[in-house]
């Protein structure tokens, strides 16, 4: 007999399914999805993308490499044919339901009762709440428990997203092959295609992927041909191992600034607008890449350009290297410490002149010179190994030589010159002045080309630095006067004197322009670097050519290596409106000049106020100071056993007014000064002093004889 149907045995069975429908609930509770402005929001790309000034892309850089992910791709970006392809291969009724597709679950149950193949049964809107909540797809989620799950997700989902953010998310969270994530990226890497170009064919190859993005190209066709219908499947073999071959690469970024990308794209997702212009950009490439394929990759392999804007100190051109025949391409050229040759000599004269040690028409005597230093002589020489005897500081600014340039550099001294480089921005010189040296004045420092680039832009602003722009955000900061106004203008017209570079470089080199323009070369020891500096009333263009990886250059002068480039880079700069020659500051003197003795033609040159000349003659005799000129202090001479030894004497030179005066060797009087005798003394240290009548020491060396 049957228990009888009480009211108690009723609420007792409402509690139990109660209860058992609250637990299922509970164990069935989908995990919370974002909302899908959240999960734009989230988007972390793996790239990170470079913008000159106009907005154009100019690079781009990968940054994360966990996992290749461009931008996210709207849906409208996406084409039609390839959409409704991989729509109509996973989940063609999407339209139709509400996150899960009852028909396509109930004909996967009935295949399962049967034991037949069973079909997929998950929607996009499924497979999107696993992609947003990997737990609901972890490895042996297929339980009756996981599976309700993945369907309230879906339900919840489809809830609150539209179905075209539903499609837009999946099409991006969506992985294809290998890294790729998202379909911007399947697109670019496997087809060299944007997605927006993407046709159905693409959209099958696609959704063939999806299943199982590792499978081989044979199974890919195979599902391809499936998808589309028996009539279409002879395109379908050759199409599918065209895309899983070499990785593909769509010219979507001109690759116009890699250096510069490597160096400001730091996180991904990224998107930082420069000062460059990519025109500039692409000028200053190309003139360097005609010049090094002109040179040859065996006499100079690399090079850099920088270009600045004088007016807003903006970078308009920053080409690191370009390739071709380097064997270190990923250095950034532009920013690499680099010894840097002559390049420094304008802002020695410039201290010089500013300090009223010398005029552009002061005599400076180039001829030998040899000066005792803490680690032995120290014996400049010129570029041609020649010597021209006295010339104007025009003259030997302009032709770049190396004697009167370390004369001048003992008239302004090695601290005072080392910390005025660090005032116009040279970072590298981290050593005080002695551990330079005398060798500073030829550029011994190592410095960087957008370091030469802000200091030679200072000489074009009137003697005002200030630091250089890389990005339109960087706020412009107050220049800083570091040259007087009128040292900086006659150091910009020496530079820019054709007339007075011609002794050294000729009247027809790469540096004279048919417009105004200041420039500079310099060629670091054992020719290792080359560069050219200058700037136009508009534009400061630094260019450098050498070997990455330190080797020395081949043939290559200081006209020949980087001046082309910066002749060809000026050029395009000025094709529509030429260089206009700055007018002078206030503090300027023009004076007709003549030298004495023919040293050179008269002319007419610049001073400062308070310092000009009409006549330039060598000081007489009887006016100098007198000196011992030879030997050197710190000379070693060595005495060779094949020659006769009173053949081997030294000769004393005295210069100045040394009447009077007396030598003493050691302790021996060896006469009067006027009367220098030739000596022979023997091995070991010697001490030379020039004496006056009252007995007072005015000159002495110290040499000693091996």
């Amino acid at each position: 007999m049957a228990p009888a149907i009480t009211p108690r045995r009723i609420m007792a069975g409402v509690a139990l399914v109660a209860v058992t429908g609250g637990a299922l609930d509970y164990a069935t509770l989908p995990p919370l999805l974002p909302a899908y402005q959240q999960v734009r929001a989230h988007w972390r790309p793996s790239e990170a993308w470079l913008y000159d000034r106009h907005g154009r892309l100019i690079d781009s850089a990968r940054v994360d490499f966990a996992v290749r992910r461009l931008a996210w791709t709207p849906l409208a970006a996406v084409s039609p044919a390839a959409r409704e392809a991989i729509v109509a291969a996973e989940d063609h009724r999407f339209r139709d339901h509400a996150g899960v597709d009852w028909l396509a679950l109930g004909a996967a149950a009935r295949d399962r009762i049967e034991q037949r193949k069973a079909r997929g049964a998950s929607t996009l809107s499924m497979q999107l709440a696993a992609f947003l909540s990997p737990a609901l797809a972890r490895p042996g989620a297929r339980g009756w428990r996981d599976k309700l799950r993945q369907l309230r997700a879906a339900r919840a989902l489809e809830a609150r997203w539209s179905k075209d953010q539903i499609l837009e998310a999946y099409l991006n969270l969506a992985g294809y092959r290998g890294e790729a994530q998202g379909i911007g990226a399947a697109a670019l890497g496997l087809f060299g295609k944007t997605p927006a170009s993407l046709n159905r064919d693409d959209g099958l190859l696609l959704a063939a992927l999806l299943p199982d993005p590792g499978a081989d190209a044979l199974t890919i066709a195979r599902r391809a041909c499936a998808l589309a219908g028996p009539g279409d499947c002879a395109r379908f073999p050759a199409a599918a191992a065209a895309m899983l071959g070499p990785a593909r690469s769509l010219a979507l970024d001109p690759g116009l600034a890699p250096h510069l990308a490597d160096r400001l794209l730091v996180r991904p997702g990224l998107r930082i607008t420069t000062t460059l212009d990519a025109d500039i950009q692409r000028l200053a490439a190309a003139a360097l890449r005609r010049q090094l394929l002109g040179l040859g990759g065996t006499r100079a392999r690399d090079g850099a350009v920088v270009v600045v804007d004088n007016a807003s100190g903006a970078v308009l051109a920053y080409v690191g290297g370009i390739g071709g025949a380097s064997t270190a391409p990923a250095v950034d050229n532009a920013n690499a410490y680099r010894q840097a040759g002559s390049t420094l000599k304008p802002f020695l004269y410039a201290q010089a002149i500013e300090r009223r040690y010398l005029t552009a028409a002061s005599i400076l005597d180039d001829s030998p010179v040899q000066l005792d230093t803490a680690s032995g002589l120290y014996v400049p020489q010129n570029y041609d190994r020649g010597f021209k005897g006295p010339v104007s500081a025009r003259t030997a600014l302009a032709g770049s030589l190396n004697v009167p340039a370390v004369r001048t550099l003992l008239l302004v001294g090695v601290e005072p010159f080392r910390d005025r480089l660090w005032d116009l921005g040279y970072r590298g010189l981290v050593e005080d002045g002695a551990y330079y040296g005398f060798s500073l004045a030829l550029g011994s420092a190592e410095v960087t080309l957008l370091e030469q680039a802000a200091a030679y832009r200072a000489l074009a602003n009137h003697g005002r630095w200030s630091p250089l722009r890389l990005t339109r955000d960087q706020p412009a900061t107050p220049p800083r006067a570091i040259v007087s106004p009128a040292a900086a203008w006659i150091v910009d017209d020496v530079i820019a004197d054709p007339n007075a570079r011609a002794a050294t470089f000729g009247l027809d080199s790469a540096l004279r322009l048919p417009f105004w323009a200041a420039v500079k070369t310099g060629t670091s020891k054992a020719m290792r670097d080359n560069w050219c500096v200058g700037f136009s009333d508009r534009f400061t263009v630094a260019v450098w050519v050498g070997n990455a990886e330190g080797d020395p250059m081949r043939a290559v002068s200081g006209t020949s290596g980087a001046a082309p480039v910066w002749r060809d880079v000026m050029m395009a700069l000025h094709a529509r409106l030429p260089s206009r020659e700055p007018a002078a500051p206030a503090g300027i003197v023009a004076t007709r000049v003549a030298f004495a003795d023919g040293i050179e033609e008269p002319r007419r040159d610049y001073f400062l106020a308070g310092t000009a000349q009409t006549r330039i003659a060598g000081v007489p005799a009887a006016a100098r100071r007198p000196r011992i000129t030879n030997p050197v202090s710190g000379s070693v001479y060595a005495l060779d056993p094949d020659i006769p030894i009173d053949r081997q004497r030294l000769g004393i030179a005295i210069s100045g007014a040394a009447m009077a005066h007396r030598l003493l060797l050691d302790r021996r009087d060896l006469g009067p000064a006027d009367h220098a005798p030739m000596i022979l003394p023997g091995p070991g240290q010697h001490r030379l002093r020039l004496v006056d009548p009252a007995g007072k020491v005015v000159d002495q060396v110290v040499f000693t004889v091996r």
